[in-house]
C-alpha cells in the first residue's frame, strides 16, 4: 500500500474565493454532519480570514457561529483549522500584541484547532508571534510559505523561510499557494528539502486552481513527502476557488497512494445544500467569471481569495470611469479591458513595490494601486497620484520589511510627501487596545461575552460589530439583498420553472440582535431606512444642508466609496469653522477594503461638511467646502 495522503476541506475559503459572503450559521451547521458523513476528511478549515467579518455585516454573531460551526467536527475528532494575517490576526490592518494573543486563547476555546498563520511579506518576526501565541492558546501553531514567483522567491528562499519557521517553533508547515501560480517541479523540490530536514514536520499544501498548475502541484508535493491536501467541491471548486476533491482523490489514487474512500451519498448531499444556499442568496454575490479558469492570471499573480472580490470592484470602477470618459467626449472601455490593463499595470509595478506576496492584504494593496493608477492616466492624471494610507504603510515597513528594494520614484515620492521609511520591528507601531474597548463595553451596557470573545470581537472588528449591535448591519444586508433580488426595469424576466423573486413592497419589521429588539421600516425603493430601539424615540438625523461649490470651494472625491471623516477612534476630523492648510487631511473615503486619505488642495476655512460617515459618495462629489 502507498504512501496515505489526507485532505482537507477549505469550506469557509471556497465562499471566500467565489464571492463576496459566506453561508450562515444556520446554513453551516446544515451542512456540518453530511460533510462528516463523506468520511473522507481529516480536517475541515472552519473560520478565519474575512469569515467573522461576514458574520457581523449578516448581523450575526461572529463567536456563536464559530462554536456552532466547529462543534460538530470536534465531537467527532476531525481537526479544524483557521486562518489568520499574523501582524493583522483577522482584519485587513494591524493589531496590537495583546489582541492577537488573545485571539488564539478565545478562538482555541471556541473549538478551533489549529492555527494557519501567514504573513503576506514573510516576515519572520510578524510571524514569530503567532507561532508562540498559538502555541500558548493550546492551538497547533502551523506556519504558512506565502508563495509567489518573482527573482527574489526561489526554492532556497522558501527552504531558509521554513528553516527559521521550524527553528521559531512551527509545529507544521503549510505551502500556501494563494494564487496557484506555484510552478510545480519547484514546489515539489520545497517540499522535499524541507522533508528531508524534519521529516517529523507535517506539510500541508493548499492552492487556487485559477491558472491551472494547481493539479500538477499536488501530485508534486505529495511525491516529494507533503501529508495533507486542501479540497474544495462543487459547485465551488476551480476557477477562482480550489481543486475539486473528486480529481484530486482519483489522480493521487492512480499514482499509487493511500487515500481514503468518498461517500458518494453523503458527498451529493454537501453538494446539493451548497447549491441550495447559492440558490438561496448567495449566488447573488458570485459573478459567474469566478467560476472559470484564466491563465491571464499567470501573469499578475493575484490571488483566488481576491478574485472573489475584484470583479465587483472592476464593475463600480468602469462605471464611474466611463462616466468621466463619456463627459469629457472620450471613448468608453468596457469591463475586459479594463481588466487587461489592471493584469498588466500589476505585472507592471509589482517590482517597483517590491514585491510583496500577492497576499491579503498587501494583494489588494497592490491591486488598488494598479487600478487607480489604471483610472487616474486613463484621466490624463500621473501614475501613483492616488496611494491609499495603508499602501503607503506596507512600503514604508510598517507592515513587515519588503522583500525586494522600493523603485526610486516611490521613496522620491514619500520624502515629497513627508514620509519616512521605517525599519523596526512592526509590532512595536501598534499599542495596545483593549481597554478602551472593555471601556466602551461598560458604557454600552454590552456583554463580555463567554471567554470575554465579545470583547475580542469588538477589539478586532470596531466598525462592523457596532453596527452588528445596533442593528443597522443587518438592515442593510437585508435591503441589499431584497434590492438585488428585484429584477432591473429595462430587462424582461426569462421563462424559468424557478419561482421569480416578488418584488418587496415597504414595510415593517422587528429585528432582534444579542436580546435587543429594533423596529424596523424598510423601503426598497428610493425611501430611507430607520432603525430605532423599541420603546425609545430616536429622531432621524437631519440630512447636512447642501451647499453648491460657489459658495465656496468644493474638496471633490477623486473616487467612489464611503466617507468618513476619521478612520480610527484616536483621530478628531475635521468640523465647520476649522482652519485648513493646503494639504491637510479633511477625510477619507473607504473603498475596496482601503482607506484613502482625502486632503484639501487650497487653505481655507470649512464652511460645511457635506455629507456624514459612511455616507456613499461619487467621484467629483463635494466632500468639504472651503471659503
Amino acid at each position: 500500500m502507498g504512501k496515505e495522503i489526507k485532505f482537507s476541506l477549505v469550506y469557509r475559503d471556497m465562499w471566500q474565493s467565489s464571492g463576496k459572503y459566506v453561508p450562515r450559521v444556520d446554513q453551516l451547521t446544515k451542512v456540518a454532519n453530511p460533510i462528516i458523513d463523506m468520511g473522507c476528511f481529516s480536517r475541515v478549515e472552519t473560520n478565519g480570514g474575512g469569515f467573522e467579518q461576514i458574520n457581523l455585516l449578516f448581523g450575526e454573531n461572529p463567536n456563536k457561529a464559530v462554536r456552532q460551526w466547529t462543534a460538530p467536527f470536534n465531537e467527532v475528532g476531525i481537526q479544524t483549522h483557521m486562518l489568520e494575517r499574523s501582524l493583522n490576526g483577522i482584519r485587513m490592518n494591524p493589531c496590537s500584541e495583546e489582541l492577537r494573543k488573545m485571539m488564539f486563547s478565545v478562538k482555541k476555546k471556541q473549538g478551533t484547532d489549529i492555527a494557519r498563520s501567514f504573513c503576506g511579506l514573510n516576515d519572520i518576526r510578524n510571524l514569530e508571534r503567532s507561532i508562540r501565541f498559538a502555541k500558548e492558546g493550546g492551538m497547533i501553531a502551523q506556519a504558512a510559505l506565502s508563495i509567489t514567483v518573482s527573482p527574489i522567491h526561489t526554492v532556497e528562499y522558501y527552504t531558509n523561510l521554513a528553516e527559521e519557521l521550524i527553528a521559531k517553533g512551527a509545529d507544521e508547515i503549510c505551502i500556501k499557494d494563494m494564487a496557484g501560480i506555484g510552478r510545480p517541479d519547484s514546489l515539489g523540490k520545497l517540499v522535499k528539502n524541507i522533508k528531508q530536514a524534519h521529516p517529523d514536520i507535517l506539510v500541508q499544501y493548499h492552492a487556487h486552481s485559477g491558472p491551472g498548475f494547481a493539479p500538477a502541484s499536488i501530485l508534486e508535493v505529495a511525491r516529494a513527502g507533503a501529508e495533507i491536501i486542501d479540497v474544495g467541491m462543487e459547485p465551488l471548486s476551480w476557477g477562482t476557488g480550489h481543486v475539486d476533491l473528486l480529481t484530486a482523490h482519483e489522480m493521487l489514487r492512480d499514482a499509487g497512494f493511500h487515500v481514503p474512500d468518498i461517500n458518494m451519498n453523503a458527498y451529493m448531499e454537501v453538494r446539493r445544500l451548497t447549491q441550495e444556499f447559492i440558490d438561496d442568496f448567495l449566488g447573488y454575490y458570485i459573478n459567474p467569471k469566478n467560476r472559470f479558469m484564466n491563465s491571464l492570471l499567470i501573469g499578475p499573480g493575484l490571488p483566488g481569495g481576491m478574485m472573489g472580490s475584484l470583479m465587483a470592484d472592476l464593475a463600480n470602477n468602469l462605471e464611474s470611469l466611463n462616466k468621466w470618459l463619456s463627459k469629457h467626449n472620450k471613448p468608453t472601455i468596457t469591463q475586459d479591458e479594463l481588466l487587461i490593463r489592471l493584469f498588466d499595470e500589476v505585472k507592471y509595478i509589482w517590482p517597483m513595490m517590491g514585491y510583496p506576496p500577492l497576499v491579503t492584504p498587501y494583494s489588494q494593496y497592490v491591486k488598488n494601486t494598479a487600478l487607480m493608477n489604471v483610472i487616474q492616466m486613463a484621466k490624463g492624471k500621473d501614475r501613483w497620484s492616488l496611494i491609499d494610507d495603508n499602501t503607503w504603510d506596507m512600503l514604508l515597513g510598517k507592515a513587515g520589511k519588503l522583500p525586494g528594494e522600493l523603485a526610486p520614484e516611490l521613496k522620491d515620492k514619500a520624502a515629497a510627501l513627508g514620509k519616512e521609511l521605517y525599519t523596526g520591528d512592526p509590532q512595536a507601531l501598534y499599542g495596545p487596545e483593549l481597554e478602551q474597548y472593555r471601556k466602551e463595553i461598560a458604557e454600552n451596557g454590552w456583554s463580555l461575552g463567554e471567554d470575554e470573545e465579545e470583547l475580542f470581537e469588538l477589539a478586532m472588528h470596531p466598525t462592523q460589530y457596532r453596527a452588528y449591535k445596533s442593528g443597522e448591519a443587518k438592515l442593510k444586508f437585508e435591503q441589499d439583498l431584497a434590492e438585488k433580488k428585484q429584477p432591473k426595469a429595462t430587462e424582461t424576466a426569462p421563462a424559468t420553472d424557478t419561482p421569480t423573486a416578488v418584488t418587496p413592497s415597504p414595510k415593517n419589521m422587528r429585528i432582534t440582535v444579542d436580546g435587543e429588539t429594533f423596529e424596523v421600516e424598510i423601503d426598497y425603493g428610493n425611501g430611507s431606512t430607520i432603525a430605532q430601539k423599541e420603546s425609545q424615540e430616536i429622531e432621524a438625523s437631519p440630512e447636512p444642508p447642501s451647499v453648491e461649490p460657489e459658495n465656496g470651494h468644493g474638496v471633490v472625491a477623486p473616487l467612489e466609496g464611503k466617507f468618513f471623516l476619521t478612520k480610527s477612534n484616536t483621530e478628531k476630523g475635521v468640523k465647520v469653522g476649522d482652519k485648513i492648510n493646503e494639504g491637510d487631511v479633511i477625510g477619507y473615503i473607504e473603498s475596496m477594503k482601503v482607506y484613502n486619505a482625502i486632503t484639501a488642495d487650497q487653505a481655507g476655512k470649512v464652511l460645511d461638511i457635506c455629507h456624514q460617515d459612511g455616507d456613499e459618495v461619487d467621484e467629483d462629489e463635494t466632500l468639504v467646502v472651503l471659503g
